[in-house]
């Protein structure tokens, strides 16, 4: 059980550090090891220059059996706005280190583009990420979606609305299941003025993961952060129940933690603040293996 006092301080912390001069991102990977895994920068899995993607992988030592490791596409947070993939080593670190291929890719933000362009750069990263696995000693049926925040909700729409995997020759049984971290996935109607000029009026339901739920989705783990001030958590709620009501396997996971640190915890500084590395690795590895090949042979 989890210290809550305990990860209420690492919170604070966490978000001191965010108004602080000192980033998080530098004091994360300054903590985060270097040696537990390995990594190939810079890939091209686009045209554009924020299509390109970093691959994390297990040393050889922690590594699975080679053509049965299982594949994450991790798509971070940042209000459809601003992210960077260096800034998400951590996350790689993590899953690398527990035998997983991680891939991290960036995507067009607003306001170079609005919906759904980056919603089409995730699908071409995991049509990327399912055609090249295999080169790296991993398995491209053991392919699953993770993403925080506005990443949660970018990996909820593509296992939801089947255009966008489709138009790159993909099935939603292709993905052997979802996690979602702190997600919105039913935001509207919207207050803010740019999220308005993100999400084009005309086109503004379609952004919505919960409009598409039909119970053919992938199996989903769905994180709430409790403490969350950013995305409600009732998002999450109303997502769960819809899925739920579907017939789709669901599984929803409480953490006494804000919106940031719900993916913060999976940092080596912050682990103690919640079990979320624990609770996604546990989850994914109770599917890997089996899940995505049956589900689209069925």
């Amino acid at each position: 059980m989890v210290n809550v006092s305990f990860g209420r301080i690492l919170a604070a912390l966490f978000v001191g550090i965010l108004l602080s001069a000192c980033t998080p991102v530098a004091l994360v990977d300054a903590l985060t090891p270097r040696e537990t895994y390995r990594d190939i920068r810079d890939v091209a899995y686009g045209a554009s220059e924020r299509q390109r993607l970093d691959v994390y992988l297990p040393l050889p030592q922690g590594a699975t059996h080679v053509g049965t490791m299982p594949v994450v596409v991790f798509i971070y947070g940042g209000s459809w706005q601003n992210g960077d993939r260096a800034d998400y080593r951590f996350v790689g670190e993590a899953l690398a280190s527990r035998g997983f291929m991680v891939i991290v890719p960036d995507y067009r933000t607003y306001p170079e583009v609005t919906f759904p362009a980056f919603v089409d750069d995730a699908a071409l990263a995991v049509r990327w990420a399912r055609r090249h696995a295999s080169e790296y000693g991993a398995d491209p049926a053991q392919l699953f979606l993770m993403g925080h925040s506005a990443g949660a909700q970018i990996v909820a729409l593509l296992a939801t609305d089947a255009t966008y995997l489709r138009a790159n020759g993909l099935r939603r049984c292709d993905i052997a299941g979802v996690i979602g971290l702190a997600g919105p996935y039913d935001f509207l109607p919207l207050k803010s003025d740019v999220l308005r000029r993100i999400f084009p009026a005309s086109i503004r339901p379609a952004s919505q993961p919960i409009h598409f739920v039909t119970g053919d989705e992938p199996p989903m783990f769905l994180g709430v952060a409790d403490a969350d001030g950013v995305v409600d958590p009732g998002n999450t709620l109303r997502f769960a129940q819809r899925l739920q009501a579907a017939g789709n396997a669901v599984e929803v996971r409480h953490y006494p933690v804000g919106h940031a640190m719900l993916i913060g915890a999976v940092s080596v500084p912050f682990r103690s603040a919640a079990p979320v590395l624990e609770d996604v690795v546990t989850y994914m590895n109770s599917f890997a293996g089996h899940a995505s090949a049956n589900r689209c042979r069925s």
